[in-house]
């Protein structure tokens, strides 16, 4: 008997996760059934997701460092180095307008009051952070001990430290070329481990659904909608019209490659709520079935993991807006432009953050004056939009790799 691919597996896991999710929700959370459930689909999706953790800085580090290193041998490290990060920025730029003009066009949170959710407010004690104080911590995390930051899983110290080994490795060319092999075999006993952990995917994200699904908080969901649908419709279109047609215009490559090859990251991203926790799988589908070259997506994918965040960047200058608006405040011009460029920043700098999705959206707050406790107004329906934003940031990062490796190679003809 013949089983279906991965990519069919992982959808079906998908289906039966949220239909399984629907029955215990329509149980009640007392039900024994739906507790008995949920305690199995928790135990489940959290193997699931350790094992990706597990997995996450030995593979960051050694694909950063091994995709700069081999660039030298085209002569293109500062080329991709740039064209990367222009790509990043320009996608957060566009994920962040649309976030803004539909904010001012559809007015969520217009007809609400504050008054309603404050039963909400008064269970969260917001954690104030200056934006001086941001970009002090924010600098501060990137230059860490590498032992203390590879076993303490911090993401973005693992991904300075590997730049600058990568970039040392380029310049003493020979003499370090054993430690280069050392890291190039470190990366494929890596992706081989990752392939074994993928066969249990269908499975984790059937049961990470399951638990999503079940636990929605209904109520708070529908008081909220209007702002859900509006933060939902912009992640689409930035996600399903956008991005592509980014693609297709720098690379000609259509849509429906794309999604054929990114599909088992995408559901990955959906059902985890990590762009971190995706990311073996992310760069699995971008260098094996994206065809996007190692050295390439060794460098732009784990990059883009930490600091290419298009769906958080929306989502928190849609936040702004929409809390604006529940407490009477109309921002002008000038600071919904502060909003633009600190949510691109809190954007940026939030993996190397602790508790950073709060932190980051304070900081957005603060700048514009707005009150941040009003985020434990959000935390509700936070859970639901992060699987929508999550997908788009690692849509992005794939979209990126690919876009990149156009650019350099038009360039090099």
């Amino acid at each position: 008997m013949k089983f279906p691919s991965l990519n069919i597996q992982i959808l079906l896991g998908a289906f039966f996760g949220v239909a399984i999710g629907l029955y215990f929700h329509a149980l009640g959370p007392e039900h024994q059934v739906t507790q008995s459930g949920l305690y199995a689909a928790s135990l489940a999706g959290t193997l699931f997701i350790d094992l990706l953790k597990m997995i996450l800085i030995p593979l960051v580090f050694c694909s950063i460092t091994v995709g700069i290193a081999n660039l030298r041998q085209h002569q293109q490290m500062h080329r991709v180095w740039v064209t990367t990060l222009l790509f990043f920025i320009s996608s957060m730029a566009i994920a962040i307008v649309l976030a803004l003009l539909a904010g001012n066009y559809f007015k969520p949170g217009a007809n609400l009051h504050l008054t309603m959710f404050e039963h909400a407010m008064q269970k969260i004690e917001a954690k104030q952070l200056p934006l001086s104080d941001f970009f002090a911590q924010f600098l501060h995390g990137l230059f860490v001990n590498p032992f203390t930051a590879l076993s303490q899983g911090n993401v973005l110290a693992v991904v300075m430290f590997s730049l600058i080994l990568g970039v040392t490795l380029v310049i003493g060319g020979e003499r370090y070329k054993n430690i280069l092999s050392l890291l190039q075999e470190g990366l494929d006993v890596t992706m081989q481990i990752v392939g074994w952990v993928m066969r249990i995917a269908p499975l984790g994200i059937m049961a990470l659904l399951i638990k999503l699904v079940a636990l929605q908080d209904v109520a708070m969901l529908s008081t909220l909608a209007k702002f859900v649908a509006i933060v939902a419709g912009t992640l689409l279109l930035h996600g399903v019209v956008i991005l592509p047609l980014i693609l297709y215009v720098f690379t000609g490559k259509s849509p429906l490659f794309f999604w054929q090859g990114a599909r088992e990251a995408l559901v990955t991203a959906f059902a985890t709520s990590s762009s971190s926790a995706t990311l073996p799988v992310t760069l699995r589908c971008a260098s094996q079935q994206l065809e996007v070259k190692p050295e390439i997506a060794g460098f732009v994918i784990p990059l883009g993991a930490t600091i290419n965040m298009d769906g958080t960047a929306l989502y928190e200058a849609a936040a702004a807006l929409f809390i604006a608006n529940l407490v009477g405040i109309e921002l002008n011009f000038s600071q919904q432009l502060i909003v633009f460029f600190t949510a691109m920043i809190a954007a940026m700098g939030a993996p190397g953050i602790p508790s950073a999705g709060m932190v980051t959206m304070v900081m957005v707050l603060q700048s514009v004056g707005l009150p941040a406790e009003a985020i434990a107004i959000l935390l509700p329906i936070d859970r639901l939009l992060d699987t929508l934003r999550t997908t788009v940031n690692v849509e992005g990062d794939m979209v990126g790799s690919l876009v990149v490796q156009k650019l350099i190679a038009q360039r090099s003809i």
